[in-house]
């Protein structure tokens, strides 16, 4: 990857201890690129940074941590991609605080794909996990990236089942991104990196710190068009990362469980806020079809796209026909299960090969 000629200026605000991400922001705004920033007098700077940040900011610690990012950076498959870059996941420019700059380790390409998030409980149970997985895997395989936070129980399966999917997924860390936690996601975490996306906002060497959770959390809703929670305790961090969602005008999803257990409440407690309740990854394809407005842009334009985009639709199309036509009867004609056809419809749909007509149907374009 060709870095951006000033990424060293944007490491050195980014890296300077006590700049925090809204006098960043201000920064930015009132004076313009880091280097701007950086070509200007402390005294220019002093209404919009802490004193202690300015004397901060040209100290040898800061240029030494410059210089180890620079130098990850230029390693095989190690990006960091800035606010100013083409890269720049659009997403996350619609939220109120887009990070400033993301680390990322393995397929660069994924970031500006369509994504959807699947989260839930840490101590999930065997069916929990499976019903993650098993959503991932169909959404993955519909065109949607998964996106999720690489923890314990819900999360991981997310991810398995993402990178068994066609889309693969991508995972956004609560550490540095050379930083793998919990540590018995290692193996998983190096699956990731070869096949789909580690992704952080957080500079190299960040440990697990609590408060940097809440903020990984706002990035997964924020890069994708829908949040899913699979099993969720009342307190659980899952719901941050659901009202984040809602807040950033994302469709949250639930599905429901046993009123006797109390991984159930969450996802109830969401279903009666408004969340859509679901049982199936079809019913999700079917909501997800209105995002069709909302900036997707054709998988067939975009590097990296999956190839099931392309070759493996022909023959739904050629079902198809050019009349319009219903779920059911295209069931009928291909000789394949509804799932599946919700599936290849959503991604011919988001490759701008068919439309959604009015009552449930699909017509061809090209």
């Amino acid at each position: 990857m060709t870095q951006d000629p000033g990424l060293a200026s944007w490491l050195q605000l980014t890296l300077t201890p006590g700049l925090g991400a809204a006098a960043l922001r201000g920064l930015l705004k009132q004076f313009g690129l880091p280097q701007e920033i950086l070509a200007r007098k402390r005294a220019e700077l002093a209404a919009y940074a802490p004193a202690a940040a300015l004397e901060a900011v040209n100290s040898e610690a800061v240029r030494g941590a410059v210089a180890h990012a620079l130098e990850w950076a230029g390693q095989p498959g190690h990006h960091i991609v800035t606010l100013a870059d083409e890269s720049y996941p659009r997403a996350l420019l619609e939220i109120p605080d887009p990070p400033a700059l993301l680390y990322a380790s393995g397929r660069l390409e994924l970031l500006p794909l369509p994504s959807f998030a699947i989260v839930g409980s840490r101590n999930a149970t065997a069916q929990g996990e499976s019903n993650a997985e098993s959503f991932a895997r169909a959404l993955s395989d519909a065109g949607l990236v998964i996106v999720s936070g690489l923890a314990v129980g819900i999360d991981a399966a997310a991810h398995r089942g993402g990178l068994a999917g066609a889309a693969s997924t991508i995972a956004v860390l609560g550490t540095g991104v050379d930083v793998i936690y919990p540590r018995r996601n290692t193996e998983l975490a190096g699956a990731v990196a070869a096949r789909g996306l580690l992704l952080s906002e957080f500079p190299l060497g960040s440990g697990p710190a609590a408060h940097n959770f809440p903020r990984r959390n706002r990035v997964i809703s924020g890069l994708a068009r829908g949040c899913l929670v699979v099993e969720a305790a009342l307190a659980s961090g899952s719901l941050i990362t659901a009202r984040a969602a809602a807040d950033q005008g994302r469709e949250v999803f639930a599905i429901p469980g046993s009123i006797h257990s109390p991984l159930s409440k969450g996802c109830h407690a969401l279903i009666k806020a408004g969340a859509k309740l679901v049982e199936s990854a079809e019913d999700v394809l079917s909501e997800l079809g209105a995002f069709r407005r909302t900036g997707f842009a054709s998988t067939r334009s975009r590097p990296g796209a999956s190839e099931a985009a392309t070759g493996a639709e022909e023959p739904l199309l050629t079902c198809m026909g050019f009349d319009p036509v219903d779920v059911d009867s295209l069931c009928a004609r291909a000789g394949l299960p509804a799932e599946r056809v919700s599936a290849e419809l959503l991604r011919l749909e988001l490759a701008g090969r068919v439309a959604a007509l009015p009552g449930g149907r699909y017509q061809r374009l090209n």
